[in-house]
This record gives C-alpha cells, sequence and structure tokens, in this order.
C-alpha cells in the first residue's frame, strides 16, 4: 500500500467536500480538503501529495455514477476518499415528491463503484456520512444509520481505509459542547470541518500504520 507521500488523492462527494472549489484557484475549496491539503504540504513538503477535489453540490450516490469515471478512474488516483450519502437522506425529508435514494439502492450503486475503483487499482478511503441537524436523535441522523452501517461493511469488504465521522461528530453532540458543527445542520462551520480533517487525517494515518504492521 502507497505512503500518502507523493500519492494522488481524489476527494469526491457532495457540497460538504465542494466548498466553492470552482472559485478556489487551486480548485481544492475552503473545507476539510484545505485543511488536509495545507497539513500536508506542511508535513511533507517536499514529498506532500496531489490533492485533487472532485466534490459536487447536491450530489447523491447516483450523481457519483454519472460521473465516475472522468472525476476519477480517467484521472488515475492512488487513493479515493469518498464522502457520500447526506444528500441521499436529506432529499427524502425535503423533497419526498423525488426518486429516492434508498439503502438498497445506494449499497449497490456504491458496491458497483467501488468495483470500478478495485480494478483500477486505486485504495478507497470511505468517510461515513457526518449528520443532519446537530441532534443525535433528530429524524435525519435516524434514517442515516443504515447508510453508515453500509459505509462501514464496505470498507471492510473492499480492504478499505474506514473514517469514522459520523461517529466523531454523535460523539461531539452527545458531549454537550456549545459550539456548532454546521451552519444549518448540515453544512460544516470551520469547527465542523476540523473535525472532519482531524478525523481523516487520525483515521487514515492509524490504519495505514497497521497495514504497515502486519505485512
Amino acid at each position: 500500500m502507497p505512503l500518502l507521500e507523493k500519492s494522488k488523492i481524489v476527494f469526491i462527494g457532495d457540497s460538504i467536500t465542494d466548498t466553492g472549489r470552482k472559485e478556489d484557484r487551486q480548485g481544492i475549496g475552503y473545507g476539510y480538503v484545505r485543511l488536509l491539503h495545507d497539513y500536508l504540504m506542511t508535513e511533507f513538503p517536499n514529498s506532500s501529495p496531489e490533492i485533487i477535489n472532485r466534490g459536487t453540490n447536491g450530489n447523491r450516490i447516483t450523481d457519483l455514477a454519472a460521473r465516475w469515471n472522468p472525476d476519477v478512474i480517467d484521472l488515475h488516483p492512488d487513493f479515493v476518499s469518498i464522502s457520500i450519502g447526506i444528500n441521499d437522506v436529506w432529499r427524502q425529508l425535503d423533497h419526498p415528491e423525488m426518486k429516492q435514494v434508498y439503502p438498497d439502492i445506494f449499497h449497490e450503486i456504491y458496491r458497483q463503484l467501488l468495483d470500478l475503483l478495485k480494478s483500477s487499482g486505486a485504495i478507497p478511503i470511505l468517510m461515513e456520512p457526518t449528520i443532519i441537524e446537530e441532534d443525535p436523535g433528530s429524524p435525519g441522523n435516524q434514517k442515516l444509520k443504515p447508510y453508515v452501517d453500509i459505509v462501514r461493511q464496505l470498507a471492510v469488504q473492499y480492504d478499505g481505509f474506514l473514517v469514522p465521522t459520523h461517529q466523531k461528530f454523535i460523539a461531539f453532540l452527545t458531549g454537550n459542547h456549545k459550539e456548532k458543527l454546521t451552519t444549518d445542520g448540515v453544512h460544516m462551520t470551520s469547527l465542523g470541518n476540523m473535525l472532519m480533517a482531524k478525523t481523516w487525517l487520525q483515521s487514515v494515518l492509524e490504519q495505514q500504520e497497521e497495514c504497515r504492521c502486519s505485512k
């Protein structure tokens, strides 16, 4: 398994990943991907990974499938970090008239995308979908549970990294913290982006070290 240094990492997902990447001169945006980019640049100044942001506002897993080849496979990445699932659930709440992506469809499409990724040789980094409202018991967070479980299962099945973002966000919310993680229940504040970036970095580095030690 290659090290993060000198690798190419594609981040793909929805608006939580996008964060204005098209307005950013570097195309990285202003969210957790930016924080990871800047940290890795300082940590590995001579061998920092190439970071590519392919988040797109409003995306569900079906939208990722429609652009998987040009935005992922054709870029020949070493790692692909996937953050998806929030809109698959949110649309059930705010637009129930739409054709919905229920857990069985989510699982099947996600599995197909990972099959393509496996054939390309890239290593998946699967991020749990975060939260819908800053209340662990909210309807959105209850509906989110099977999607989180699917991501966890697929990380094991496809020998990928798991980033437990939902777990960390729920733990933060249950700790009686006064600071907000989101601006509207979904999109991140600077604190929310920091929690995402920290969880990603700790999880990936720890699991990478475990893989190295087991060889």
